[in-house]
């Protein structure tokens, strides 16, 4: 697979990430059985020898299991603990019993949690450490304690975020004194808003790496819906998906690939997360990598998901 920088940093990984969050079968830890733990190890070693390098985690996927499956395929295998670079996130507090579900960037929790990441990877330090999602409460420069604190006891290499706005992306990165790496949003044919709100440009900027979640729609742009959010059951594919269907034909691989292809093709360096489980898709999505469109082909296909035409 192609590689890529990421940010300012020498990390240099491949162009698409594996994301983990669906490794242990379900949301829910109680409900992980030996056969989906097996399933789950399947799909990370489909992905290494698929040529996956970079690997998109966060603590709350599956409570935690999934970060702990990911470690014990590192266990069985040299190659893969040698090769990976891992990213994983924090800040989303679930609740447990009476408390309420809330985001939480204060020193100690980041602090805590990275900790907590790293038992159950099985490693001593991530390649890059992310804000889950803004805390309302934040305070900038208490996160930057915490990162200094990270970074200097080398358990952290490099930060990044995710859902962060680009006001958000600011203030953060005015107080502290090592560049923001990547910032994780939703991005793909049906949601351009990243396109439209700033982030992109910020981004090419700031040499800040985009890295798509759910570059597929929530599956409305591949083969079948998988995991949609609440946020996404509005989408529209049909329109995309046809023009998706007649540029796949003429160059001989899947809709979903053309979509991700279509991400690539950006100058910020967008970077997609492939999130499926199942081997032939993680295979099969890796050509998006060895596609080109011409700009032609990339506005016929934004043009398909306007909802209104171009001024």
């Amino acid at each position: 697979m192609k590689q890529a920088h990421i940010g300012k940093s020498t990390i240099k990984a491949s162009a698409l990430a594996f994301g983990c969050w669906r490794i242990a079968g379900t949301w829910e830890a109680r409900k992980v059985t030996a056969k989906a733990r097996d399933a789950g190890i399947k799909a990370i070693f489909a992905a290494h020898e698929a040529g996956y390098t970079l690997y998109d985690h966060a603590d709350i996927y599956c409570g935690g299991v999934s970060e702990e499956l990911f470690g014990l395929a590192l266990k069985h295998s040299k190659e893969l603990r040698k090769s990976s670079i891992i990213a994983t996130k924090c800040g989303i507090r679930v609740p447990d019993g009476n408390e309420t579900y809330r985001y939480d960037l204060s020193k100690d929790y980041i602090i805590q949690s990275c900790e907590g990441s790293l038992k159950r990877l099985g490693v001593d330090c991530l390649d890059i450490y992310q804000l889950h999602r803004p805390d309302w409460l934040m305070d900038p420069s208490e996160i930057a304690k915490a990162f200094t604190a990270l970074k200097k006891s080398g358990k952290v290499k490099y930060f990044g975020v995710s859902n962060f706005k680009p006001s958000q992306v600011n203030l953060l990165q005015g107080a502290l004194k090592i560049p923001l790496l990547v910032n994780q949003i939703e991005l793909s044919l049906l949601q351009l808003a990243p396109f439209n709100d700033g982030t992109l440009d910020q981004c090419m900027e700031k040499n800040i790496t985009p890295m798509a979640w759910s570059p597929l729609g929530g599956g409305f742009l591949g083969t079948s819906k998988s995991d949609v959010l609440p946020s996404q059951e509005k989408y529209k594919p049909t329109k995309v998906r046809r023009r998706l269907d007649l540029l796949a034909r003429e160059l001989d691989c899947s809709r979903g690939a053309v979509a991700i292809a279509w991400l690539l093709r950006h100058p910020s360096g967008i970077l997609p997360i492939v999130g499926s489980t199942k081997t032939e898709r993680i295979n099969e999505l890796t050509k998006a990598t060895e596609i080109n469109l011409s700009s032609e082909q990339w506005y016929n296909l934004l043009n398909a998901s306007l909802k209104e035409d171009l001024p």
